[in-house]
């Protein structure tokens, strides 16, 4: 049988440690700003295929997702900035956990 196509409970849940360790200010707004980067132009890349192509489509699109993103990328670059590390690093945790939906 192939082990693919086996499900059990040990294969319906999948982490991946995404971000662990102490960075600079620097290195933290980098890190920070490349992740939204991505997640942002994922769902803009998501809006436009759904209207590619349809001269017809009025490209009404739900941008709250959009919009809260780039609110959140704006709102933590403003918190790292202001911080006042003295030479301390920044600890960043990030962890996507996988989950089958039944």
């Amino acid at each position: 049988m192939n082990e693919s196509a086996v499900t059990s409970t040990e294969t319906k849940q999948k982490s991946i440690q995404l971000i662990e360790g102490t960075f600079t200010k620097g290195e933290a707004l980098n890190i920070i700003n490349d992740v939204l980067n991505v997640k942002i132009n994922f769902h803009k890349i998501q809006r436009l295929s759904k209207t590619e192509g349809n001269i017809n489509d009025e490209c009404l699109y739900d941008n709250s997702r959009i919009t809260e993103l780039m609110t959140d990328k704006k709102e933590t670059k403003a918190f790292l900035r202001a911080l006042e590390s003295k030479g301390q690093n920044i600890k960043i945790s990030s962890t996507i956990n996988i989950t089958l939906e039944e």
